[in-house]
């Protein structure tokens, strides 16, 4: 395989990740009635409803050697606009023999069930996004780093769910990049947004670059979709830091502030108020 012996496969996928952090790319609770929910059930109807549902919370589980072998291998075609890679499977007579998988930013949208489409922008006036960052009731300053912890409490769950289940950041995820701003304010204003386009841009950069383990369970849940025998083991399950009780208990605190120093409830606005909402035309 690529030149590699197969001790040197055993090796390769038996060693343990020091390229991927377990809290990246994680799923989410959105359960009214889970332990510690309380505080942040105002804003789960919308995050169900929203098109981004699936990717949240689809808990799927990953395979270390399945997500260190694709992106072991993997290459991008730019004419083609497809990213390949290499899983390794077993013929009926046991031998060990590699497959070719292939990613596209239609498998992507079609597998995370993101209901965007190639028409639809990846950039937003800025003003949108501040604009309803003020209206969220953020507490912080616009015009530097976005922290989560500047928000009322569903707020701030809304943040956290997709900085830790979108993002393709591993780690600093107080913080909020300017694209994970922008597809919230795009879900919020119910406007268009190519978010399919904007998870390929990264894992394209990804080949491009450093090849950590970026993604795993949109990953794994591509490989599936396009092998559904892929080999499992137990023994390889990748072990993430998903979202349980205690994140909510972490999520309901605000490290350093007295009660009446956390940023106050906001009363939800646009599509979380109003499922019915439609965006205005002219970008206000």
């Amino acid at each position: 395989m690529c030149g590699d012996s197969n001790d040197d496969i055993l090796i390769y996928v038996q060693a343990r990740a020091t390229d991927f952090h377990a809290s990246h790319n994680i799923y989410c609770i959105l359960d009214e009635n889970y332990p510690n929910m309380e505080p942040f059930k105002e804003i789960i109807p919308f995050l169900k409803e929203s098109r981004i549902f699936k990717a949240l919370t689809e808990k799927h589980q990953c395979y270390e050697s399945h997500a260190r072998m694709f992106w072991k291998f993997v290459t991008y075609d730019e004419e083609e606009k497809t990213i390949y890679s290499t899983v390794k499977m077993k013929d009926e007579s046991g031998k060990d023999i590699d497959l070719e998988v292939k990613i596209t930013i239609e498998d992507v949208r079609r597998v995370l069930d993101l209901k965007d489409n190639d028409d639809d922008p990846i950039i937003i006036p800025e003003r949108l996004s501040k604009g309803l960052w003020f209206r969220m009731g953020y507490t912080g300053n616009v015009n530097d780093k976005y922290i989560k912890s500047r928000f009322c409490r569903p707020y701030k769950f809304m943040v956290h769910c997709v900085v830790h289940a979108l993002s393709h950041k591993k780690g600093a995820y107080d913080e909020t990049l300017d694209y994970i701003m922008t597809i919230i304010a795009c879900l919020v204003l119910n406007r268009p947004y190519n978010i399919s386009q904007v998870i390929f841009n990264h894992m394209v950069d990804n080949v491009k670059g450093e090849k950590y383990i970026m993604y795993p369970r949109f990953i794994q849940m591509l490989l599936d979709d396009q092998v559904p025998n892929l080999p499992k083991d137990l023994t390889d399950e990748m072990k993430l830091h998903h979202m349980n009780s205690e994140t909510l208990n972490r999520l309901n605190k605000y490290k350093g502030l007295t009660p009446d120093q956390e940023p106050r409830v906001k009363g939800m606005i646009g599509k979380i108020k109003k499922p019915n909402y439609v965006a205005p035309e002219n970008d206000h």
